[in-house]
């Protein structure tokens, strides 16, 4: 019980951070690109009560962490209007892309500070740097899962805008037909995972660049670390 509550609170402010970033980076860039609707709707904030879903931010990371599954979620998302962009069509890539993006930012400058903590610090005997470190690798991985999920084709996640406005006209506008059954192939494959992990479906898709990133990324914390 021990074990799983000190986990529980190394878990917890890591996912947090990670998913209210990256909603706040795609409201932020919106309103950089013409649209305030955020702004407007008081979404560009960190308070995280205000981006809490209760299905991607609570029950889906706790049923995968109970599977000893893989952990991420999402948060509501921040309201976003295409058509007040400046620039619709390629707006709402840049829009879909800041989210991901904020999170490899942060999952690099965890990395750094991972290197200055396990240089300065003896993980071995230091009760606080090994908290640290662990709560830093934790982070790493956290946001590497949750960049990498979210730019997979499947709408609404950012990757389905970010091939929608990608596309040629004429293809964006069939692939946008696609968006209302992208949530029930979404969920379709958390179910597979769940009842069919033999499958392999997160092993085989998602796992192999997020262990390349992590490695990555390790590999700078190691560097600074000496």
């Amino acid at each position: 019980m021990t074990d799983t509550l000190s986990l529980a609170l190394i878990l917890i402010p890591c996912l947090i951070v990670a998913i209210v970033f990256h909603e706040v980076a795609h409201g932020w860039t919106a309103l950089a690109l013409g649209d305030p609707t955020a702004k407007e709707r008081r979404r560009l904030t960190l308070n995280p009560i205000r981006h809490v879903d209760p299905v991607g931010t609570l029950l889906v990371p706790g049923l995968l962490a109970l599977a000893k599954g893989p952990v991420f979620g999402w948060a509501k998302p921040v309201p976003v209007i295409k058509e007040r962009l400046r620039n619709p069509r390629f707006g709402m890539v840049l829009v879909a892309a800041a989210g991901p993006g904020i999170n490899f930012v942060m999952a690099l400058a965890a990395s750094v500070l991972l290197g200055f903590v396990l240089r300065s610090f003896s993980a071995d005997t230091d009760t606080v740097s090994v908290y640290l470190s662990t709560g830093l690798q934790f982070f790493i991985l956290i946001n590497i899962f949750i960049g990498l999920f979210n730019l997979l084709p499947i709408p609404p996640f950012d990757g389905s805008h970010i091939v929608e406005g990608l596309l040629p006209p004429s293809l964006a506008r069939k692939y946008e037909k696609l968006r209302p059954f992208g949530m029930v192939l979404f969920f379709a494959l958390v179910a597979v995972t769940w009842f069919a992990p033999e499958w392999g479906v997160i092993e085989n898709t998602i796992l192999p660049p997020v262990l390349w990133l992590e490695s990555f990324f390790m590999g700078i914390a190691g560097s600074i670390a000496g």
